[in-house]
């Protein structure tokens, strides 16, 4: 499959904020690392999970992505062209084939507009159809994501709707452009379990039925073997270990990811972890550790951890990983 999406060394770092007198001399010039040279790519067609705990840069990266956020420095290119590099007509173009499904349904829908009107609004930034013709489209996309009968709910206001039928909301928003690339942000993070598997089994029917293809966002590794081809485990702005999902899941490398697939609850009250949990707390991104990010807390680790800065390193096929301590040691 053919590359639809190159990241090269995204860099994306924050200023502290310390007020107006701190800013003009220059007292403080910390920053964010929010996101710290992350390269990776997606192939057309696949679903690349991003998987991380709280605060690892997952939204941040997915937002660099589609150019909601501007880089401190890095590349994005979408079909080998530079997202940054657009006019804003190109940039409406692109938006187009670019779109997104946030986190939360509510806060992402606007309470003064009935959801006919939000999930048409955006054909009248990227197209040319009459009235009449963004309507059609508009509740045939809403039928398609389960929204039905499109008629009726597309009069609805957001607080009228359930949070399962919001998030439909949400998707047909992002699908009425007949996008090729999405980002799902956490899209089911706010659902309970019976909503969060329609949603799933929602978003996998669109993604043949549409051809599309996703950077699924997510803080729980076991949603991901429903949907995702490949996963990439993301620590403080930095890719850890990206690969297969059946490889990362079946065969993991770095310790981090190790920790996170232990910490997945296994449905068994006679199952005990073995697992060794990584100690400490999570460092700042504002201060994070030399070397190893993850070095603190690695029970691997040993001092060349928090000297050198690993970097991706094949382990197997297509599968990198950010830890030559358990390279060399076979894995």
């Amino acid at each position: 499959m053919n590359k639809l999406i190159q990241i090269n060394n995204l860099i994306k770092h924050f200023p502290l904020d310390k007020g107006v007198l701190a800013h003009l001399f220059g007292k403080d010039k910390r920053v964010v690392r929010a996101v710290d040279d992350v390269s990776f790519f997606i192939r057309e067609g696949e679903v690349l999970g991003l998987a991380g705990e709280s605060g690892c840069g997952k939204t941040t990266t997915g937002r660099l992505v589609l150019r909601l956020l501007e880089p401190t420095s890095g590349e994005v290119r979408y079909r080998d062209k530079s997202v940054f590099n657009n006019t804003p007509e190109e940039m409406r173009q692109l938006r187009e084939k670019m779109q997104v499904i946030f986190q939360d349904p509510f806060a992402s829908l606007s309470p003064r507009m009935s959801i006919g009107a939000s999930v048409g609004h955006p054909l009248k930034f990227h197209t040319s159809y009459s009235a009449a013709e963004i309507r059609d489209m508009t509740h045939d996309i809403m039928e398609k994501v389960g929204l039905s009968p499109a008629g009726f709910l597309s009069k609805k206001y957001p607080h009228q709707l359930s949070g399962g039928q919001r998030q439909r909301v949400v998707i047909a928003r992002a699908l009425i452009t007949n996008p090729d690339f999405v980002v799902a942000d956490e899209p089911i993070a706010m659902a309970d379990v019976s909503v969060s598997a329609m949603i799933l089994e929602l978003m996998v029917q669109l993604k043949q039925e549409f051809d599309l293809t996703y950077l699924f966002i997510t803080h729980d590794l076991a949603t991901c073997k429903y949907i995702c081809d490949r996963i990439a485990i993301m620590y403080l702005g930095q890719i850890l270990e990206i690969g297969p999902l059946n490889e990362v899941f079946g065969h993991p490398v770095h310790p981090y990811t190790i920790s996170l697939l232990a910490a997945v609850p296994v449905p068994d009250p006679k199952f005990r972890r073995t697992d060794v949990i990584p100690k400490g707390e999570i460092p700042s991104a504002i201060d994070p550790p030399a070397g190893c990010r993850f070095h603190p807390r690695c029970p691997y680790a040993i001092a060349e951890c928090s000297v050198k800065i690993p970097v991706l390193e094949a382990a197997g096929e297509d599968h990198w990983v950010a830890c030559p301590v358990r390279l060399k040691a076979g894995g």
